[in-house]
């Protein structure tokens, strides 16, 4: 095979032509009808869970974001392919250009970024008007150079300095830029980071220790829980004071603490997260066993990000244990598929990168359907392939082309091989 064309666009003389994109589309087909499979659950989803709220805004019009939807999934799929047609040494190559990005964005958006619910997650896009959460850009560059650094540091990866140190410091920074406007999307990425540390080789000692100073600030946000219930209980009536723009941080650090406080002791009346979650509840006893069918949703109506966050309690509702234990076992088939594409991977790059974002994309899936019955506190983080549409959505099916990259070139190495074993 020319190497040259493949690094290209596979060989295709015209990328678009229909019967090219079949033949020249390779890698793990156990992983594309997966995809396939999820986007169909989303659009029949998101348009169950958009329904009335397009019907508000739209003067009637309950099909513009299922228009919506189709439009990202079709542009999702278009990067999915045209990302597994690159070689995966592109990836190596480019990683540390592509970090080095993602942390000037990082802190563009800490300090600049557009500021919702007190957190500033967002940069505004020129041009297209659209946001994007800089965090999932960081997330993918963080894999691509983590995949790099471990790839070249085998030989002294249980060395602390000359190992460890290099390792664990890029995945430690970018939590905590991560960390003060989206704290749980920093603790997903930092043990998905730490799992795929931990395969790669690197001393438990020292993923201990690491673990260790991060469990700090968490038992600090559960002792503060506890803490301020229990002033609540006894100093009662209490006044919510309201915070300044200036103090964010103080306030997001206040809104952590509350959703703790929330997961332990149960809801209040004034938190918005415990009724999201009261909702998702009611939503899953609705769908009881085989649901109420598809578009019959009632909770939908009542429940925020119904068609985001809490996608997975209006599956639930509509297609019940049984569609939602489906949508389970579908993450766990493709973790499981990634994982064989490590195992098969000659190359150490190849096979890290596979992995970390399978990884992070599988822990994001089981978060969103833990908050969901109600197993995690609130996260905020969306269901991978499945919730609506957005730049999230376009960097999930970017991950999934650069994992389809590596099962590709994977084929491509195991073919010649049995050619030569043959001749």
């Amino acid at each position: 095979m020319d190497v040259a064309k493949d690094i290209r666009f596979g060989g295709l003389k015209n990328p678009f032509n229909t019967n090219n994109i079949i033949n020249k589309t390779h890698g793990d087909k156990v992983i594309w009808a997966l995809v396939v499979l999820l986007t169909l659950v989303s659009l029949l989803a998101v348009y169950s869970a958009t329904g009335s709220l397009a019907y508000k805004n739209y003067k009637g019009n309950t099909e513009i974001y299922l228009f919506k939807q189709i439009a990202f999934i079709l542009v999702g799929i278009m990067v999915i392919y045209f990302a597994h047609l690159v070689n995966y040494t592109f990836y190596s190559r480019a990683a540390t250009i592509v970090f080095g990005i993602a942390l000037i964005l990082l802190f563009y958006t800490l300090f600049f970024g557009v500021k919702v619910n007190e957190g500033s997650r967002w940069i505004r896009l020129p041009l297209i008007n659209m946001t994007m959460q800089t965090s999932d850009f960081a997330r993918l560059a963080l894999f691509m150079y983590l995949a790099r650094l471990l790839s070249k540091r085998q030989g002294i990866i249980k060395d602390f300095k000359k190992g460890f140190l290099p390792v664990i410091l890029p995945v430690g920074l970018t939590c905590i830029l991560i960390a003060p406007a989206n704290l749980s999307t920093a603790l997903l990425l930092g043990a998905s980071c730490l799992l795929l540390l931990f395969i790669g080789r690197v001393s438990t000692k020292h993923i201990l220790m690491t673990i260790g100073i991060a469990l700090i600030p968490i038992l600090f946000l559960i002792s503060a829980a506890v803490v301020r219930h229990g002033k609540v209980k006894t100093e009662e009536p209490v006044v919510a004071v309201k915070k300044s723009s200036s103090s964010s941080l103080f306030v997001r650090v206040d809104t952590w603490i509350g959703r703790m406080e929330s997961f332990i002791y149960g809801s209040k009346e004034s938190d918005n997260d415990a009724y999201q979650v009261n909702q998702a509840k009611i939503a899953i006893s609705n769908g009881g066993v085989f649901g109420v069918g598809p578009g019959n949703s009632t909770t939908r109506d009542y429940l925020p990000q119904a068609y985001n966050d809490f996608i997975y309690a209006i599956i639930i509702e509509e297609y019940g244990l049984v569609g939602g234990a489906f949508i389970m076992f579908i993450y766990l088939v493709f973790l499981y598929r990634c994982i064989r594409i490590f195992k098969r991977c000659p190359f150490a790059f190849g096979a890290f990168l596979a992995l970390g974002l399978s990884f992070t994309l599988a822990i994001q899936a089981v978060a969103n359907m833990a908050v969901t019955v109600n197993l995690f506190p609130v996260t905020g983080v969306t269901l991978p392939l499945v919730s609506m549409g957005g730049t999230s959505f376009i960097f999930t099916c970017l991950a999934i082309g650069i994992i389809l990259s590596v099962a590709r070139n994977v084929e491509q190495l195991e073919g010649k091989t049995a050619a030569q074993f043959a001749k």
